[in-house]
């Protein structure tokens, strides 16, 4: 068992019932030109999540842990988006309207992908969702079941929308998370001090929160604790 020093209180895990969740890097959030300028967004804000989030990443591949992915989005037809959601907002530009990177926030589009560096490899899930949180609409919560799975480490976009409203899911359905800061990023700092004072806030009303730092720290213990178990056998 490993113990990451987090808030409120340390944060416990094994590495066979740990998954990472890397919420939503997608180059429409995370890259100029996407649906987060399109709104009028500063994209260089979550861009400072990418690398911090690609060290925990690559990490957590070399333990062995199971990493699943998400991105938000909707059928080409828009058959999954509800008016309300297309047209809240009042953007110059809506979802399935045609940006930079293809039409914004559509499978199969450029920019609805994940980002080149922290992209996908053989074996980890991709969830696709059409709301902000990972398990609504999705078979998020059976993957995570059938391989045993009890413990979430959340990194990803935005802070206050998909990642928390992801961890508030993972809550209700009986899983601890730890969100690590520095690997989530939001368009305003503002909101992104107060998602994770939500999370920690009254003994952990959601889960924990900490950094990459003291998370990899953390990992590297439970490796060397495994290796020399198996050793020892």
């Amino acid at each position: 068992m490993a113990t990451v020093n987090a808030e409120p209180y340390e944060f416990e895990f094994s590495l066979g019932r740990t998954a990472l969740v890397m919420i939503d890097f997608q180059r429409d959030f995370v890259y100029p030109g996407g649906f987060g300028e399109s709104l009028g967004n500063d994209t260089s804000r979550l861009l400072r999540a990418v690398g911090p989030a690609q060290k925990v990443l690559h990490a957590c591949r070399a333990a062995g842990m199971l990493v699943i992915h998400t991105r938000e989005g909707h059928r080409p037809d828009l058959s999954d988006l509800p008016r309300a959601k297309k047209e809240r907002g009042n953007a110059p530009l809506q979802i399935g309207d045609k940006g930079a990177m293809g039409r914004l926030l559509v499978r199969g589009e450029y920019g609805h992908d994940i980002v080149d560096e922290l992209y996908p490899i053989e074996g980890e899930p991709v969830v696709d969702k059409p709301g902000k949180g990972a398990f609504y609409a999705t078979d998020m919560d059976t993957i995570l079941r059938m391989r045993g799975i009890e413990k979430l480490i959340f990194t990803g976009v935005t802070t206050e929308v998909c990642v928390t409203t992801s961890v508030r899911e993972a809550n209700d359905r009986g899983f601890d998370s730890l969100v690590l800061e520095d690997c989530t990023g939001s368009y305003f700092p503002e909101f992104q001090q107060a998602a994770l004072a939500m999370v920690k806030a009254q003994g952990g009303i959601f889960g924990w929160v900490s950094d990459s730092a003291r998370f990899l720290a953390a990992l590297e213990g439970a490796r060397r604790e495994s290796s020399g178990m198996a050793a020892a056998r």
